[in-house]
């Protein structure tokens, strides 16, 4: 389903930085995009003693997607910030047309993909102690899953609007978001952003929309989490319901909970002031 005309449509800048991810028994040699904000000089690799922020995107972000919240997070916390594009996504290597994510993939990219780029960038494990991981829609699922999978290589998480199972609501926005890819301007709009769009588009659409994704669910992987949580959900949300977010709590009882009034699936686009109050409120709350 790719389109050469629009792969090239999103060039490098100046900002883009890659890690080579090497082969490994659950993927291929990976070339990830990725970028630091709110650095000071250097690589941005952090010290032992100073904590920074870890930004896991949606289903269909990317590094530029975020556009400037995380560094407006970062500005709030006082931190450094790390932002990726996950394999399929932005400048990262492309998902193969015939490829179809699995229906584990998020804890594949919790368990696999996310240590492999920490190493590449040289971050070892007191750095990872220091690390706040922060992830937002299949990206907020994915810190809950790396939180749970590695309990020890984190400060903390913020999941926001996230996903633990599969509600009906989600499955048809996303149908309906599928029509709009293939029937209005929605595809040339998410071709700023990834620079093979069909790529990004169809790897989560596909496996959301899969008869076989609609029992996925990671509710009995949650327990094993003992850093700060934090869980935000808009009332809002066309994607999900308060259930996702109660879900966590039920079977993580030290997790918090924000629950934001006038705001959809993305609160860093529809609510970024309350959201930035929250997140800071709770980090500061752990120091």
């Amino acid at each position: 389903m790719s389109n050469p005309v629009t792969a090239s449509a999103l060039q490098p800048t100046a900002a883009s930085r890659f890690a080579e991810l090497p082969a490994s028994a659950s993927h291929g040699p990976l070339r990830l995009e990725y970028r630091w904000v709110n650095k000071g000089e250097g690589e941005g690799a952090t010290t032992d003693d100073a904590p920074f922020a870890l930004f896991l995107h949606e289903g269909l972000g990317s590094v530029a997607m975020w556009r400037d919240w995380p560094q407006a997070l970062c500005e709030r916390l006082g931190m450094r910030g790390l932002v990726y594009s996950r394999p399929g996504y932005g400048l990262s290597t492309p998902r193969e047309p015939q490829v179809k994510w699995p229906v584990d993939f998020m804890t594949a990219q919790a368990r696999d993909i996310l240590p492999a780029l920490l190493d590449a960038l040289g971050i070892d494990m007191q750095q990872r102690k220091r690390m706040w991981v922060i992830g937002h829609s299949d990206g907020g699922s994915i810190a809950l899953l790396y939180a749970a999978l590695y309990p020890d290589a984190l400060a903390g998480a913020v999941a926001i609007a996230p996903h633990v199972f599969v509600e009906d609501i989600s499955v048809q926005s996303i149908a309906q978001t599928k029509q709009l890819y293939e029937t209005t301007d929605l595809r040339s709009k998410l071709a700023r952003y990834h620079a093979d769009v069909d790529s990004a588009f169809y790897g989560w659409n596909d496996i959301w929309l899969n008869p076989a994704f609609r029992q996925w669910s990671i509710v009995d992987a949650l327990a094993p989490i003992r850093q700060p949580l934090l869980a935000i959900q808009g009332h809002d949300d066309n994607y999900g319901t308060m259930a996702q977010i109660d879900t966590i709590s039920a079977h993580v009882p030290h997790a918090q909970r924000v629950k934001l009034d006038a705001c959809g699936h993305s609160p860093h686009r529809d609510a970024p002031d309350k959201l930035n109050d929250a997140i800071a409120a709770f980090v500061r709350s752990q120091a």
